[in-house]
């Protein structure tokens, strides 16, 4: 029956998807498709209805409307500039100045707004101008915004990191948020060496002389109001003042403030931000839902199980098993949305890994990571073509140079992959995970 189920799925979701059917739909459906198989329609439509609003009814998924409400209004809260100065400011010294400040700004801004393609259109915008006044080449400037952004994603609040949390049983969303900034700054800094490379052969120089610590000081004191935002609530959510879910209500709240404070939000654009983070709330939470039909269709048909003596049947080595993974991880990435691959394969692959040992917040940010990477592939990446729109200019141009920073990204893969203590060692410090 699993494979007969499995299937089915795989076959139904597939026609949907290239079908451009949304990808809630497709789930759902290819759920109740292989429902169908083992009872009538009436109790298939019932099970899944029921599975869905079980799946939605989680109080911890309030944490997620709240992030994505604070991180659109950090968007248009003016924190852009602020982040771009003040990572200038310090590594404006080093080769191609502009470029490396696009790939902190967007660790920074990625991490605050919860949105790789929000980090590359905003922080894309403001360092463009600049880089054209130097001469650097549009589609360079393009792949570095492009696949720097999706850093932002694995550092904290990350959104793919409280799904993930959900799916998995409950596993420790201040273990994952602490986890997630060694793999997010690993990411930055293998973008960074591949700036500098590049901006060595193009002969982009940095800001011309000494460094300024005065400039420095002036860019932090500016920057500073944004960057507490992750202070005080990542500190609270670790120390264990308040929840994610009570620490995302006080994001909303900072965020708020910081945008009235700054001039930058009025009674129109404030509207028209709760639309916006409604309309995207209202997506997100119907698909986990959505997607509790399939986890439950895998759980009574013992889907996982069977996959997981398949792989262990081919080797029993854990090594080859985590390169299977991470194959099929990114060959996903490059055609679906990170929040509905999350949802899909970690029911399939976290009993797996718990076979030999791996805990699931090293797991949760191997999964992330490689689906990060899929958020800049083609031929779905859509943070990548909002890069590219960003930098006006088109994908063979942006390509050769991807493919740079894509191998340098894939060392940082293979390291969060094999070295445990890349994700694990915070958290273990923080006393979070044994």
């Amino acid at each position: 029956m699993a494979i007969q189920s499995l299937a089915i799925i795989i076959f139904v979701l597939a026609v949907f998807l290239v079908a451009g059917v949304p990808i809630s739909y497709a789930i759902g459906i290819s759920a109740l498709a292989a429902i169908l198989q083992m009872v009538t329609l009436d109790v298939s439509v019932l099970t899944a209805a029921q599975r869905t609003f079980v799946g939605m009814s989680k109080f911890s998924l309030t944490a997620i409307p709240f992030f994505v409400l604070a991180g659109n209004l950090m968007n248009q809260g003016g924190i852009a500039k602020r982040l771009v100065d003040f990572v200038l400011a310090i590594l404006g010294k080093l080769p191609g100045a502009l470029l490396v400040t696009n790939v902190g700004a967007n660790a920074l801004f990625g991490a605050i707004s919860g949105s790789a393609s929000a980090a590359a259109a905003a922080v894309g915008s403001m360092v463009q101008e600049g880089e054209d006044k130097q001469g650097y080449e549009r589609a360079v400037c393009a792949a570095t915004n492009g696949a720097s952004a999706p850093s932002g994603l694995l550092i904290p609040p990350s959104n793919a990191l409280i799904t993930y949390s959900l799916v998995s049983g409950g596993t420790s969303v201040a273990a994952l948020f602490l986890a997630g900034y060694i793999p997010g700054i690993l990411w930055a800094v293998c973008c960074v060496v591949v700036a500098v490379i590049i901006a060595r052969k193009k002969g982009y120089k940095g800001t011309p002389g000494k460094f300024d610590w005065k400039n420095l000081g002036a860019a932090t004191l500016k920057a500073i109001p944004a960057l507490s935002l992750i202070v005080v609530v990542i500190g609270g959510i670790i120390a264990g003042v308040f929840t994610a879910t009570e620490g995302s209500a006080i994001a909303v709240v900072y965020a708020l403030v910081l945008g009235i404070c700054y001039r930058n939000i009025t009674w129109k654009s404030f509207w028209k931000i709760l639309v916006d983070s409604a309309k995207m709330s209202g997506m997100i939470v119907f698909l986990i839902g959505v997607s509790n039909i399939l986890g439950w269709v895998m759980a009574f048909t013992q889907i996982p199980q069977v996959i997981s003596a398949g792989l262990l049947g081919l080797t029993n080595s854990p090594i080859i098993i985590l390169l299977i993974m991470n194959v099929i991880l990114l060959i996903a990435g490059t055609f679906m949305d990170v929040t509905p691959a999350i949802l899909i394969f970690t029911p399939l692959f976290l009993p797996i890994v718990k076979t030999f040992g791996m805990h699931p917040v090293h797991f949760g940010l191997i999964l992330v990571y490689n689906l990060c990477i899929g958020n800049i592939t083609p031929p779905v990446g859509n943070t990548l073509f909002v890069a590219i729109k960003v930098g006006k200019t088109s994908l063979a141009r942006v390509m050769p140079y991807m493919v740079m920073y894509y191998a340098s990204i894939l060392v940082g893969l293979v390291l969060v992959t094999y070295i445990p203590a890349v994700s694990m060692a915070l958290p273990t410090m923080a006393g979070l995970v044994k």
